[in-house]
């Protein structure tokens, strides 16, 4: 099979999980830290240990700045197309555009039935998906009121609206030959799954697409092609370790033109690995085996886009990902020796000077500082980047203390009403919340520490061989690094005393309470020290990722 020569797109498969509600939108805030492209999320609204799909994608979308998101896939049966066209539309205006609409024709037909939807036949479910694809484009597309008649679905008058910010793909999940064929004459992807459709069946998959796509008008390109991964042994795909899958991945992109692969998010290292590493070593081979003539010509946009991904290497989070697309983090060469451009524009975020804690981590004081910025040095906005990219890392942890910080307002405002307290509902309210609380701040914890760590293994060692005058900060800021991951496992430790403290469990949140702030004071006056010190010397050495 051809590769059609999309650019490729890395994502992941997040749980709802009703009992960790907060966890999906933590882990889609690290993915998106890490890198990736794609966030979706299964829907199946009968099942109850599940949130609803669109809920928890509204949450993520609201919660990132870049990724797409998508249910993956929508269940057709449970989820009427006008109704489906008008929260998608609507989701996609409120993200700026970064809303896909994932589709399923149905399935566990016992379950939706339960749920009082309809017990399709397969012939039944493909023309009922082809009529829900016709209703959702004719409610995207501006005009007058719409009339369809369908067996399964119709418009009768309908006013269309609203109107999507950009071009919603809809990528459908098919598995048989008819849904296949759909997928070619209508769809604008196909969304299999390892289990469903492995490897050695996706040949098959695509020739179906592509000869109903031409006997449709249209060019098989015209369907990008995804995957739902699923590694492990026993059938899983990709094989081996994730230094093994670059290679997998790769071949098919060029043998097969898939050009988005999905992994799912159970574990946040695999899932980090899988952005700053996986992806951009698929991408370096994808664009050296292009850049030979191999396959189509690929469009110019997304060629260079390939190409930039490539030439970065591994080590790709967000930050650096950014870095990627707009040529950031070359080092003193790229855009110069300090010669034209301008003045630094990016100004480091001030220390906001209010302590909540009467413990203090270290004498703020004594931190040294780096040599004095030339100040007749310029920079293009390519040199700032780098510079940029770290403000905008530190803003995210910025928002995300924030929000652990009004979760924990919110519990201990329950916790304190004594007369309430006593009652054994409130009590399991309090558990309910706290729980909620857990869920979020170790997934907060686990993405404070990651950042942390790639700066004491990557930017700083770079920044000290460039400039060993440097030196006293970044040991400064290590040693403040060390300092933090304690406070942030006395966090940890609290959190557990007051869930499984039986009978104390109000007088442990006041412990909660001193570790959040301890950790509101340290991170604060951290982030603002580092960006007044690494500002200007990322700038003028890049990042070295």
């Amino acid at each position: 099979m051809p590769d059609y020569g999309h650019d490729l797109l890395f994502g992941a498969v997040l749980m709802p999980s009703a009992g960790q509600p907060l966890d999906a939108v933590a882990m889609a805030q690290l993915g998106e830290q890490a890198g990736l492209d794609l966030m979706s999320v299964p829907d199946h609204p009968y099942q109850p240990g599940f949130l609803d799909a669109w809920t928890v994608l509204g949450f993520i979308a609201a919660a990132t700045s870049r990724v797409r998101v998508f249910p993956n896939v929508a269940n057709l049966p449970l989820r009427p197309p006008a109704a489906l066209a008008r929260t998608a539309a609507s989701l996609d205006l409120l993200s700026g555009g970064r809303v896909e609409l994932g589709l399923g024709a149905g399935a566990y037909w016992d379950n939706i039935a339960a749920e009082g939807g309809p017990r399709r036949t397969p012939g039944e479910a493909v023309a009922a998906t082809r009529e829900a694809i016709d209703v959702v484009r004719a409610l995207w597309a501006p005009g007058r009121r719409v009339r369809l008649d369908g067996k399964h679905y119709g418009l009768y008058g309908a006013a269309p609206g609203p109107v999507p910010a950009h071009d919603i793909g809809i990528w459908i999940g098919a598995v048989g030959p008819r849904m296949l064929r759909l997928v070619g004459t209508a769809g604008d992807g196909w969304l299999p799954s390892v289990p469903h459709v492995p490897p050695v069946r996706l040949a098959a998959g695509h020739r179906i697409i592509d000869e109903a796509a031409a006997e449709a008008g249209r060019p098989p390109g015209a369907v990008r092609r995804l995957y739902n991964l699923s590694p492990g042994a026993g059938g899983g795909f990709p094989e081996g370790s994730p230094g093994d899958w670059p290679e997998q991945l790769a071949a098919l992109a060029l043998e097969h033109g898939t050009s988005a692969f999905l992994l799912p998010a159970n574990f946040p290292d695999l899932l980090q690995v899988f952005g700053e590493e996986v992806a951009p070593a698929t991408r370096e081979l994808v664009a050296a085996e292009r850049s030979g003539g191999s396959g189509p010509e690929t469009p110019r946009g997304e060629r260079e886009t390939v190409r930039a991904a490539a030439g970065h290497g591994k080590g790709a989070g967000t930050d650096k990902a950014a870095a990627v697309s707009t040529g950031a983090g070359a080092g003193p060469s790229a855009g110069g020796d300090g010669s034209g451009g301008r003045r630094l524009s990016v100004e480091p975020t001030p220390d906001p000077g209010l302590r909540r804690s009467s413990v203090r981590l270290w004498e703020e004081s004594d931190r040294p500082s780096g040599p004095p910025a030339d100040p007749q040095r310029r920079y293009s906005r390519r040199q700032e980047e780098p510079a940029r990219n770290l403000v905008a890392a530190h803003d995210q942890l910025r928002a995300d203390l924030t929000r652990l910080r009004e979760v924990v307002d919110q519990v201990l405002a329950e916790s304190l009403d004594p007369g309430e307290a006593r009652a054994q509902l409130q009590e399991l309210s309090l558990r309910q919340n706290t729980w909620a609380l857990g869920a979020y701040c170790a997934s907060y914890c686990r993405i404070t520490t990651a950042h942390h760590s790639r700066e004491d293994v990557d930017l700083f060692p770079h920044l000290r061989r460039l400039d060993e005058r440097l030196g006293p900060v970044l040991d400064r800021l290590t040693e403040e690094h060390h300092a933090i991951h304690g406070v942030i496992e006395q966090l940890d430790r609290e959190l557990v005393a007051a869930v499984s403290d039986e009978g104390g469990a109000l007088g442990r949140m006041e412990g909660l309470r001193a570790a959040v702030d301890l950790l509101t004071d340290a991170l604060l006056s951290h982030l603002a020290y580092e960006e007044r010190e690494l500002i200007e010397p990322m700038a003028r050495f890049g990042t070295g990722w």
